[in-house]
């Protein structure tokens, strides 16, 4: 008997690190003492490992060893989790009992869950895992087949796809060779970029709101839509993802990571093209919202990291959800620390929010009455903490278009012009903000804000009397500076004029003092 050391991987947050695998077996002490231990911090799925284990090794045709076994999983103040250390249990044990060879074991990585007749089940996380063992200098990683182009996307790395067990031990012994999954992640990353399926052009009317979407998709910014039932809210938030600037290569990396430990990704896929779009319910819990859970879990806002987290019937969530949005949209991350762990996942999103302007809905629509009081239209407003509209950049009012009107109307502008402008004003953007980790005017801070949104004293006269006639915050009067900033940028003009700080402070609805009546 030996010791034989394995190398597999565990995944913390978005990011992975190297877990060593020892195994030891020594016969027994006495009369038939027979002890088999996992150490190293296992949780019960690891722990249940051994007993699969054993049933696959004498499916394939092998025998467990009735001796004194410890399998050690280090570092061993970290806890393990999941069933993806399996595999690399199962060879390990064979190594130690000298029934596979040894010689190639410390070069791979290895993972997989285990059916009892040896068949390799897929695992979570396969991408910050993969990127971990290219890190480390291991020669390759080897996994289940599902989960191989997932892998494959991390260049200078031979990935194995493995449907069962005596695959990868005959591949140890040199008795059959492995054919690497290769992906091209460039070609095939140009390849799948394309319009969104949902276009502008289907929605009839609506520029003034097509405008302020264009405005948010151009700066990044958070906005909320305010209007009755069936004026198109929902309809045009939709539609956002498909004006916004395509994923690069970087973003896409960081969006699939994200989706990849929390195994939301399909068997045999890649990368991720498209710009997520998360519409979560109102009924969604603050947990499931941030993230956590006994075994942390990214959350909603984590998994519309670079894209849009879209709430419907905002005032229908409940008080303590929203309130957990607040940090995340300042810092872009959130982070989850329990007793034992602390876990920080990203959080870069837009947040577009969509409700009805009172509990009837009709507060304001052209041809119906609203049956609600003002104080009644007040109380709806106040679900929404004013620290979280002071976030949201743009309040944008959505009136309903006619049937009259929707007849006659001829198709609106496609969205591949909208997102032309929109790529054009980040690119300014890009070029203002370069060598530093500023990415839009949303994310601007104090000292960039003063220095980037310079006004004349024409308009800043009109932004004080708008703050003083509305009684704006300081975050507010920040949001309208990096509003009129984007409005500018979109009409490629270097200052920003009188017009551009009108329309902005036009899309902060909520904060006149007669709105609610």
């Amino acid at each position: 008997m030996q010791l034989a050391t394995l190398y597999s991987a565990a995944v913390h947050g978005v990011n992975a690190y190297t877990v060593s695998i020892e195994v030891h077996v020594t016969p027994g002490v006495g009369n038939g003492d027979i002890k088999h231990a996992i150490v190293g911090l296992p949780d019960n799925a690891v722990r249940e490992s051994l007993q699969r284990v054993g049933v696959a090794i004498k499916q394939c045709g092998y025998f467990k060893p009735r001796n004194h076994m410890v399998v050690n999983l280090s570092p061993a103040d970290v806890r393990k989790e999941g069933t993806g250390y399996d595999l690399p249990i199962a060879l390990g044990i064979l190594a130690s009992s000298q029934q596979m060879s040894t010689k190639k074991l410390s070069e791979y990585l290895l993972l997989g869950e285990l059916s009892l007749d040896g068949s390799v089940q897929p695992i979570k996380g396969a991408l910050p895992i993969a990127i971990q063992a290219r890190k480390a200098g291991f020669k390759g990683l080897i996994l289940p087949i599902e989960n191989a182009r997932e892998a494959a996307i991390v260049n200078d790395l031979e990935v194995f796809g493995v449907k069962h067990m005596q695959e990868v031990i005959a591949f140890m012994d040199d008795d059959k060779e492995l054919t690497p999954t290769i992906v091209d992640t460039r070609e095939e990353f140009f390849h799948h970029l394309g319009a969104s399926d949902l276009d502008f052009s289907d929605v009839k009317g609506q520029e003034n709101i097509k405008r302020a979407l264009e405005i948010t998709a151009a700066g990044g910014h958070n906005a909320i839509l305010i209007g009755p039932p069936g004026a198109g809210k929902t309809m045009l938030a939709k539609r956002l993802p498909g004006i916004l600037p395509p994923l690069n290569l970087h973003e896409a990396l960081e969006t699939t990571k994200i989706h990849s430990v929390a195994g939301k990704l399909a068997a045999n896929s890649s990368l991720i093209y498209t710009r997520p779009f998360r519409n979560p319910h109102h009924t969604v819990s603050d947990v499931a919202l941030v993230g956590g859970g006994s075994h942390a879990q990214p959350g909603e806002i984590s998994f519309a990291h670079n894209g849009v987290l879209f709430l419907d019937e905002l005032p229908e969530f409940k008080r303590n959800v929203l309130e957990v949005l607040r940090q995340p949209m300042e810092e872009r991350r959130i982070i989850i620390s329990r007793a034992r762990v602390t876990v920080e996942y990203p959080a870069n999103f837009m947040l577009l929010a969509a409700m009805n302007p009172c509990p009837c809905g009709f507060y304001n629509h052209p041809d119906k009455e609203c049956v609600c009081g003002s104080q009644v239209v007040q109380r709806y407003l106040n679900r929404i903490s004013g620290p979280l509209l002071d976030r949201i950049d743009l309040h944008v009012e959505v009136v309903p278009v006619g049937v009259s009107e929707m007849s006659q109307m001829q198709e609106g502008e496609k969205s591949a012009s909208i997102r032309e402008r929109v790529i054009a004003a980040r690119k300014i953007q890009e070029e203002r903000f370069a060598g530093v980790e500023i990415y839009c005017n949303a994310q601007m801070g104090s000292k960039q804000v003063k220095e980037v949104c310079v006004i004349s004293p024409v308009g800043q006269t009109l932004l004080n009397k708008a703050m003083e006639k509305l009684g704006l915050s300081a975050r507010a009067y920040d949001r309208i500076l990096k509003v009129s900033r984007t409005i500018a940028d979109l009409s490629a003009s270097p200052d920003i004029m009188p017009e551009h700080l009108a329309e902005a402070i036009h899309y902060r609805s909520l904060d006149r003092e007669n709105w609610a009546g």
